[in-house]
């Protein structure tokens, strides 16, 4: 297991072998190192994380399917083992995160038609990637994210707000007490997480530096035309018609406290025959309330 402890100040990650038990590998996109895992051979799935989380949150996932494919799960830029720079040498933005997704799939020669697994903001980030690159996209597997705005019945959360707004109360109560990271553990989760569960998701996110991208990704969030990614998702909410409704699969838990069914619903008008599985008693970290049941589904999705 790769240690970062120079640039990412971390701890060992042998720490967490027996849950993550893979090989790290890291590639530099415009002076920044990049941490993925690439596991396995055969079609390529690549895997897009959200915030807080990062490639640890996708780990039964890389088990179930590198055996048969090749499962690639990149840490955004300031997320998990990738290098944390602050603010005014990265961009952290929409904009920034799908070129470096971009970046990798160049760096990584991917050649074949690519299957992606979207979660949370890594929806977003796939989702432009994707409706540009149509003739590039396999499947795609979506799970409690967003390709467009706000539904019409839906409001902003008031607590992202509040973060996104109101920098006297987003600095000290994110970058200060990780409140966002550690939030999520008990608001994403409709079971109780195991203790090194718990910690394995939040250890990147161990000191004020390491928590930019989680203060960064909310503030990005567009909520009017004055934002700076309002165009690129208004650009994804036009065109998300783009992609084959047949290759398309949406696992949903029932239970998120943001992502809720109403988000479920408006993707399900867009593609209503599109294959939709939906865990009544599951939250917003799926893959952790409902690691074994979601597996299967995907493999045998992608295997079709």
């Amino acid at each position: 297991m790769v240690e970062r402890l120079i640039n990412n100040k971390l701890t060992s990650t042998k720490k967490f072998e027996v849950l993550y038990p893979f090989e790290s590998s890291f590639m530099n996109i415009n002076g920044h190192d990049l941490h993925y895992i690439d596991k396995g051979e055969g079609k390529p799935v690549i895997m897009v994380h959200g915030n807080p989380t990062w490639s640890f949150y996708y780990r039964h996932l890389i088990q179930t399917l590198s055996p048969d494919f090749r499962t690639i799960v990149p840490d955004h830029i300031g997320c998990g083992l990738s290098d944390k720079p602050n603010a005014g040498v990265y961009n952290y933005t929409l904009e920034s995160r799908i070129k470096d997704f971009d970046s990798l799939i160049h760096q990584l020669n991917i050649n074949e038609k690519i299957s992606l697994v979207l979660h949370d903001w890594g929806g977003m980030i796939g989702l432009a990637w994707a409706v540009d690159h149509i003739d590039r996209i396999d499947k795609i597997i979506i799970t409690n994210t967003s390709g467009f705005f706000l539904p019409k019945e839906k409001q902003f959360p008031f607590l992202l707000w509040l973060i996104k707004t109101i920098r006297p109360f987003a600095v000290p109560a994110v970058l200060g007490l990780n409140v966002f990271a550690k939030g999520a553990l008990y608001l994403g989760c409709k079971k109780t997480l195991p203790s090194k569960v718990k910690k394995g998701l939040v250890e990147p996110y161990n000191s004020w530096k390491n928590r930019i991208a989680t203060l960064k990704f909310v503030q990005d969030i567009p909520i009017s035309k004055k934002d700076q990614s309002y165009t690129i998702v208004d650009h994804v909410d036009q065109h998300l018609k783009r992609l084959d409704e047949s290759s398309l699969m949406f696992l949903w838990g029932a239970k998120d406290f943001v992502f809720d069914l109403a988000f479920l619903n408006e993707f399900r008008r867009r593609f209503p025959r599109a294959t939709t599985h939906v865990f009544h008693d599951a939250g917003h970290y799926l893959f952790e309330d409902k690691p074994e049941k979601t597996a299967r589904l995907i493999e045998t999705f992608l295997k079709k």
